[in-house]
């Protein structure tokens, strides 16, 4: 039987609009399960723009969803804490961006756990990467969770509560020498040192190496990046995923 001339257009337009069809936008979720309010911060890499204004108030059991951009971005997000206004001045225990709620592209003081990925738009919507780094030090627990993406695709993160089980000497005390501890610093940020920062000499593989203080981070939170030439115990390949959730406290 010849097909109609109706079937024939029909199907032709059906082929037409799976060709082009788009992905599915990929949304970026905050979620607080943090017993205190946060502010979570957002810091796009150079040229990309500022997403959220680049930071906001979040209370706790709440969270918040965004459309991240359709074209490439990559950045970073972490949470700043004891957050307060005084005499009109905004400022945060941790992760404090200049005094300001909304960021606008600016980054924040260490330490802080950070979350870091990057996407693209290439025929379909790839995360290409996404991790956590303790390498600027640790302020509050986080996990990375991609949902419905295709392939390898790891909850990362940081679920334990470093504050707790700091070194001595890389404690972050939210008054000098006699607060209650706010955040665990990196080796690099307490003394500084070349070897410590991976800089210059020992700007390497071969000459970045883990220290004493990375391998504190590195125990607690195998899948997370300790030092600058780190390799996390879990790897991935995530491609498509339909949300991406920073989650604080998990």
């Amino acid at each position: 039987m010849a097909s109609s001339p109706l079937f024939f257009c029909a199907t032709l337009f059906l082929l037409c609009s799976f060709a082009n069809a788009q992905p599915p936008a990929l949304t970026l979720t905050i979620v607080n399960n943090c017993p205190f309010t946060i502010y979570p911060a957002i810091q796009p890499n150079a040229g990309y723009p500022v997403l959220e204004r680049g930071g906001f108030a979040l209370p706790t059991l709440t969270h918040r969803s965004f459309p991240a951009p359709t074209a490439h971005w990559s950045g970073r997000i972490w949470a700043r804490t004891g957050c307060t206004y005084d005499n009109g001045l905004f400022s945060c225990a941790t992760g404090d961006c200049g005094h300001r709620i909304e960021c606008n592209g600016l980054g924040g003081d260490s330490p802080v756990t950070l979350a870091q990925f990057s996407f693209h738009h290439g025929g379909e919507k790839d995360v290409s990467s996404y991790e956590v780094s303790l390498v600027d030090g640790f302020n509050v627990p986080m996990t990375l969770t991609p949902h419905e993406g295709k392939g390898v695709c790891p909850v990362v993160g940081c679920r334990v509560n470093l504050l707790e089980t700091c070194p001595e000497v890389l404690k972050l005390r939210s008054e000098p020498g006699q607060g209650p501890v706010v955040g665990c610093k990196s080796g690099c940020e307490a003394f500084g040192t070349d070897e410590l920062c991976c800089r210059n000499h020992y700007n390497s593989p071969q000459t970045c190496k883990p220290s004493g203080y990375s391998q504190f981070f590195k125990q607690a939170c195998p899948a997370t990046f300790t030092y600058a030439h780190d390799s996390p115990s879990l790897m991935h390949d995530c491609s498509s995923p339909r949300e991406l959730k920073v989650i604080f406290c998990h």
